[in-house]
């Protein structure tokens, strides 16, 4: 394996000299130690490791959620955190949509409505959020679930639910934090070609999984170990 490094070219994502460490206790715990890479439009990018590696810390630093103790993230030319908290919120609700690790699906909300949340303060009309809803919806094979709640559901289908909450308002960049790593075989198979296919239409997707098969849907591999980051 050779240490991942960023080439002299505009790429969409960037990591430069980047670090974060925690306070935990007395002493500092360096999550993130010093990783550069880059990540083109278009790709989808798996980024692998097992739990404590720092790739979920990685994936919320590159979501403008998460400030990094030193180095940049660049994304589309920006410095992600040179921006003020407001112009990273108006980037992410423009350019990203985020797949969370426990669906966070909002329980006493139908399916329908916990999709149409993060239009909530796009300006878009009522009857046009609908539309879009019910669109993706049928894109991820449910739509005849529009008025459930979510424990009505299977744990793939609400999955789903998560995944089309992300992309209702079509951003150019997908970012999945173990988007199977609560499903059984059968039904992360599913997920995985649908994000497959996700990325043929044209969105960029990073994937942190822990899973070597998950793997070998994506075009690419970073893996992360002890806080650095390697190319496989």
């Amino acid at each position: 394996m050779a240490t991942a490094t960023v080439e002299n070219v505009n790429h969409l994502f960037e990591a430069r000299n980047l670090g974060k460490d925690y306070q935990s206790g007395d002493s500092v715990v360096q999550a993130i130690r010093n990783m550069d890479f880059y990540i083109d439009d278009g790709e989808f990018v798996s980024i692998m490791g097992q739990s404590g590696s720092g790739k979920s810390t990685l994936l919320s630093i590159m979501g403008g959620l998460n400030h990094p103790s030193r180095g940049q993230m660049v994304v589309d030319s920006l410095d992600l955190y040179q921006l003020t908290s407001e112009q990273r919120a108006d980037f992410r609700s423009e350019y990203i949509g985020i797949i969370f690790l426990s669906f966070q699906l909002i329980s006493y909300l139908t399916v329908l409505e916990n999709i149409k949340l993060p239009m909530a303060i796009t300006g878009i009309k009522a009857k046009k959020q609908d539309e879009m809803a019910r669109s993706v919806l049928g894109k991820v094979g449910l739509a005849g679930k529009a008025d459930r709640l979510p424990d009505q559901l299977s744990g793939g289908e609400q999955e789903r639910v998560a995944i089309a909450r992300a992309i209702v308002n079509n951003p150019p960049i997908l970012l999945a934090d173990e988007p199977t790593g609560n499903l059984d075989s059968a039904t992360s198979e599913e997920i995985m070609k649908l994000l497959q296919q996700l990325n043929k239409e044209g969105q960029t997707i990073i994937m942190v999984t822990h899973n070597p098969d998950t793997c070998s849907y994506s075009s690419r591999t970073i893996e992360v170990k002890d806080g650095n980051c390697y190319l496989q």
